[in-house]
C-alpha cells in the first residue's frame, strides 16, 4: 500500500484490528480507565480509514467498542429482565449495532479527508467524531454514553480545562492524539505526531492552573466554614421479588442512617429509590419519619414519585425544617427504564423497570432553595447531558446534586461509567457536585472534578461535608453549544468542499 501498513492489505487482518481496536476503546471505559492508552486507542480505527469499505470496519470497531464497553447490560437484563443469556446478549448487540452506525459513519467520511494526507486531517477527524457525539447526545432520545472526553478522566488537566471546552472539547483533543500518531504512522513522518500531541500537552497544564486557584479557596471547606451536608449510601440492593420483610429491612437501614448523622442545619441527601416502595405524602410511615427529621433541623433531599394525570413524575423533594417543601421534576427520562418507546412494539419490556412507562417528563427547569444556595438537581440520566446540567447553572444553581439508583448494574463498570459523567458537569460547570447513590458510586466533587470523598460500590457509608456553593459563570457554561457546533460546521464545511471539488 505504500503507507506504512502494508500488513492491512489482507481483508481479515483488517477486520482483526477493527474487532481488536474496538475492544481497546471499550476497556478505555472500563472500571479503572486506561488513562495512557486513550492517547493513541482511536489510531488503529485512523489507519484503516485508507483501507476499502472503511465504513464497513469502522462499524466492526463500533460494535467491539460498545459490547465491551456496555457488556453490563446483559446482567442486568438476567437478573431484572428475567431473560436468557442469548435473549440478553441479542438485545444488547441492537443497541451495540446502532450505536456502531456512528463509528461507521465517521469512518465512511472520515475516509475521504484521511486520503487527502494533508495536515487538515488532524482538526477535520477530531471535528467530525465530535459533531457525531452531539448527534449522538440527541437523536432518539440521545445516549451521550463514554464520550471520548471521559476516557482522559484521570488525565491531569482534562477536567479543569472542560470548564472553558467542556467533555466534547475534550474528546477533540482526546480524538486529535490518536489521529496525530496513526498519521505519523501511515506516512512515517514525525511531525503529525508532534503537532497532535503537542496541542494537548500545551492546553492541559494550563489548565491546571485553575486548579491551583481552588486550593487557594480551600479553607472555604475546612471544618467551620460551609453548609453541613450528609450523603447516604445505605447499600441497598434491587429486589428482584416484592418481599415485605427486606422492604421494610431496607427502608430501616435508610432511616438509621438518616437518624445517625441528622444534626440541625444539616443536609441530609437520600439516593434515588432510597424510599421505595413508600410515596411522600400517601405513606403515613415515610411522612412520620421525615417529620422526625425535620423536627430535629435537618433538612431532607429524596425521590418520590408525584401524580400528573394518569401518570407520574420522577421528582425530588426538598422538605426543610421549617416546613417548607421545594420539588423538581425529572425532565429526561429512561428509554425502557422509565418510559417505553413505541409502545406497541416493545411494551414487553415494561418488566425492567418498576413503573416503565408510566413516567412524564417534566418541562420546567427548578432549582431548589437551601441555606442561601441553589440546588441545581440532575436525577440518575439527566446528569450526562452537558447542556441540561449547564442549563441549571445558567438559571443560578450554586451548587450541583445527583441522585441515582445504580443498584441495576451491580458491581460492573457502569457505576464508574455514570460517575466520570458527573465529574465532568462538576468542572464543566465549575461547581461542586454531591452524588448520593444507593449501591455507589457516593461522592462530594469538588468544582475542578476532583474526588474529595468517595464511597465505592456495594460498601454502605455517609459522607460528611460542607459545601459552599459558586456563582461565576465559566465560559462552557455560558455556551455549552459553542465547541459542538464549531466542530459540526468545520467538519460539514471541510467534506463540503471535498464532494465539491470531486464533483467538478
Amino acid at each position: 500500500m505504500g503507507d506504512g501498513v502494508g500488513f492491512l492489505k489482507h481483508p481479515l487482518l483488517r477486520y482483526l484490528l477493527a474487532a481488536a481496536g474496538g475492544v481497546l476503546w471499550g476497556l478505555c471505559f472500563g472500571k479503572d480507565p486506561f488513562s495512557l492508552a486513550a492517547w493513541i486507542a482511536l489510531a488503529p480505527l485512523m489507519l484503516l480509514l485508507s483501507s476499502p469499505r472503511p465504513g464497513r470496519l469502522g462499524w466492526v470497531h463500533g460494535y467491539a467498542a460498545w459490547m465491551t464497553g456496555l457488556y453490563w447490560i446483559v446482567p442486568t437484563l438476567q437478573t431484572y429482565g428475567g431473560m436468557a443469556l442469548p435473549v440478553a446478549i441479542a438485545l444488547t448487540s441492537l443497541l451495540a449495532a446502532y450505536l456502531a452506525l456512528f463509528h461507521a459513519l465517521f469512518a465512511w467520511l472520515g475516509s475521504y479527508v484521511w486520503r487527502r494526507r494533508g495536515m487538515e486531517s488532524l482538526l477535520v477527524l477530531p471535528a467530525l467524531w465530535v459533531a457525531l457525539e452531539w448527534l449522538r447526545t440527541y437523536l432518539a432520545g440521545g445516549f451521550p454514553w463514554n464520550l471520548a472526553g471521559y476516557s482522559w478522566i484521570e488525565v491531569p488537566g482534562a477536567l479543569p480545562l472542560s470548564g472553558w471546552i467542556g467533555a466534547y472539547g475534550i474528546s477533540f483533543l482526546a480524538v486529535l492524539a490518536s489521529t496525530a500518531v496513526a498519521a505519523s504512522i501511515q506516512r512515517r513522518r514525525w511531525e503529525p505526531a508532534a503537532v497532535g500531541l503537542l496541542v494537548p500537552l500545551l492546553l492541559l497544564p494550563l489548565a491546571g492552573r485553575w486548579s491551583l486557584r481552588q486550593e487557594a479557596l480551600a479553607w472555604r471547606e475546612m471544618p467551620g466554614f460551609g453548609h453541613p451536608v450528609r450523603l447516604l449510601q445505605p447499600n441497598i440492593p434491587n429486589l428482584t421479588v416484592y418481599d415485605e420483610a427486606a422492604v421494610m429491612r431496607n427502608y430501616r437501614k435508610v432511616i438509621s442512617q438518616s437518624l445517625e448523622s441528622c444534626q440541625p442545619g444539616s443536609l441530609l441527601i437520600w439516593p434515588e429509590s432510597a424510599a421505595w416502595p413508600f410515596l411522600y405524602r400517601r405513606a403515613p410511615l415515610l411522612d412520620a419519619d421525615l417529620a422526625t427529621l425535620t423536627d430535629r433541623g435537618c433538612t431532607v433531599l429524596f425521590s418520590s414519585s408525584s401524580p400528573v394525570g394518569d401518570a407520574f413524575y420522577n421528582s425530588a423533594f426538598l422538605v426543610s425544617a421549617t416546613g417548607e417543601v421545594a420539588r423538581y421534576d425529572k425532565r429526561h427520562l429512561v428509554p425502557f427504564g422509565e418510559y417505553v418507546p413505541f409502545r406497541g412494539v416493545f411494551g414487553w419490556m415494561d418488566k425492567l423497570a418498576r413503573n416503565a412507562g408510566e413516567y412524564r417528563p417534566a418541562d420546567r427547569t427548578v432549582l431548589l432553595p437551601w441555606a442561601g444556595e441553589q440546588i441545581g438537581m440532575s436525577i440518575c440520566y439527566e446528569v450526562v447531558f452537558p447542556s441540561e446540567v449547564a442549563a441549571l447553572v445558567q438559571r443560578g444553581a450554586t451548587v450541583l446534586v445527583t441522585i441515582t439508583n445504580d443498584a441495576w448494574y451491580g458491581d460492573t463498570s457502569a457505576p464508574w461509567q455514570h460517575f466520570r459523567a458527573a465529574r465532568f458537569r462538576a468542572a464543566e460547570n465549575r461547581r461542586p457536585l454531591l452524588r448520593a447513590a444507593i449501591t455507589g458510586v457516593s461522592a462530594y466533587v469538588a468544582p475542578d472534578g476532583s474526588v474529595r470523598e468517595l464511597i465505592g460500590v456495594n460498601q454502605q457509608g455517609i459522607i460528611r461535608a460542607r459545601v459552599l456553593g459558586e456563582k461565576e459563570l465559566t465560559p462552557f457554561s455560558r455556551c455549552p453549544w459553542l465547541v459542538p457546533a464549531l466542530s459540526t460546521v468545520l467538519a460539514g464545511a471541510a467534506l463540503g468542499i471535498y464532494f465539491a471539488r470531486t464533483r467538478s
